[in-house]
């Protein structure tokens, strides 16, 4: 049906075939089809929308093991959920009825994809969607069960992750034009001339190495919390392995290691909002790679980290060390319990999340400011060379 679907979009988008229907109608099929098989048969579909209302709901719901895999697989999907969201839109602004020529006619092809609430708005939202939802259940777990270690420090790669995203969306200083030079022709009394140039290098250059240094932090940190806790991988004294490996050859936890690092940085960069302007931004045609290889990397990532929940239980997800039966015995389970840990933790959890909230706000603040600045100071250098 997928390929029936795309062959026929582009006969008819090329006029191969009478267009008795719009050419664009055969994509919104497809995705009619898609939100079809996503839904039905519902007993069957049914356990994974409520899997995803539970990890929606963060930090209300105290996450399982299975809620957090599907936390951090949404955090690989930030590029879907663009794609999602601009098909939406597509769909709602009826760009689906015209054709590609009637669209040029016009000169409005997509121009909802300019407004100020899609890309400084919703996009953003996206992009910092899933990481807030790993945010919430890492807290969650803390005040589960008081341990400020992982469960803080993890919440503090996700927030370093939403850092990241929000300089790179709404900061104006790292632009591709901050690097431009503005030179006035000046002559003096005595009729000797010369050139005054001007410009802020010096401001947008630091902030450069500062968001550098951020997106460097963030990607390094979340490579050494892949290896070293999600694997169990990394202890010197194993050959920085583990102490107990179920894959067969050595290589392969070698091998994954090195292409972590690597991907890691990708994953980074598609944080950053399509169309911001940023000089770091992934070109267009590199979105579906970006895309493909994030997926392949959270793939590598699962096996790796279900063998390592498997062999170690690390996250205390299991009061013992055995795998709980899925079956009922009528025997209750110690690890069914829930213990309250007590206000304190209650207002730690608070207290970091008003931090984060804050700063969040701030850099939003700060970097709608520093635009405010950087537009009056074009419009001055403009009016000057005038």
């Amino acid at each position: 049906i997928i390929l029936v679907s795309m062959l026929m979009y582009y006969k008819a988008d090329a006029h191969d075939m009478p267009l008795w229907i719009p050419p664009r109608a055969y994509p919104l099929f497809l995705i009619c089809y898609t939100i079809k098989c996503l839904i039905f048969p519902w007993r069957m579909r049914r356990p994974m929308w409520m899997a995803i209302k539970q990890v929606f709901l963060a930090p209300f719901v105290s996450p399982t093991f299975f809620l957090v895999y599907v936390g951090d697989v949404f955090t690989s999907m930030v590029k879907v959920f663009q794609d999602l969201l601009w098909t939406v839109c597509f769909v709602a602004s009826g760009d689906w009825i015209l054709s590609e020529e009637e669209h040029e006619e016009n000169n409005n092809v997509h121009t909802w994809t300019q407004t100020f609430w899609y890309k400084n708005v919703a996009i953003p939202l996206v992009c910092l969607f899933p990481l807030w939802l790993r945010f919430n259940q890492c807290l969650r777990r803390y005040l589960d069960t008081g341990k400020r270690f992982p469960n803080l420090a993890n919440a503090f790669k996700y927030a370093l992750s939403q850092s990241v995203t929000l300089f790179g969306t709404f900061h104006p200083l790292y632009l591709m034009n901050r690097g431009e030079e503005h030179t006035i022709s000046l002559v003096d009394d005595d009729g000797q001339s010369g050139n005054l140039v001007f410009g802020n290098t010096k401001r947008s250059n630091t902030f450069q190495f500062f968001w550098m240094g951020l997106f460097v932090s963030s990607s390094l940190y979340s490579y050494c919390w892949d290896v070293y806790m999600d694997w169990g991988l990394g202890r010197r004294e194993y050959g920085y392995l583990g102490p107990r490996l179920m894959f067969p050859k050595r290589t392969y936890y070698y091998m994954v290691m090195a292409a972590d690092l690597v991907l890691r940085f990708m994953w980074v960069l598609t944080l950053i909002p399509p169309q911001s302007g940023a000089r770091f931004e992934l070109p267009a045609y590199l979105s579906a790679i970006s895309m493909t290889v994030e997926l392949f990397r959270r793939t590598i990532w699962s096996f790796f980290r279900l063998e390592h929940e498997h062999r170690q239980n690390t996250s205390g997800f299991r009061r013992v060390n055995v795998v709980p039966l899925h079956f009922s015995t009528g025997h209750k389970h110690k690890y069914h319990e829930r213990h309250w840990v007590g206000w304190k933790v209650l207002v730690e959890i608070i207290v970091v999340t008003s931090i984060v909230i804050a700063v969040s706000a701030f850099s939003v603040i700060a970097a709608q400011r520093a635009t405010h600045q950087v537009q009056l100071s074009h419009s001055t250098h403009n009016s000057s060379d005038l």
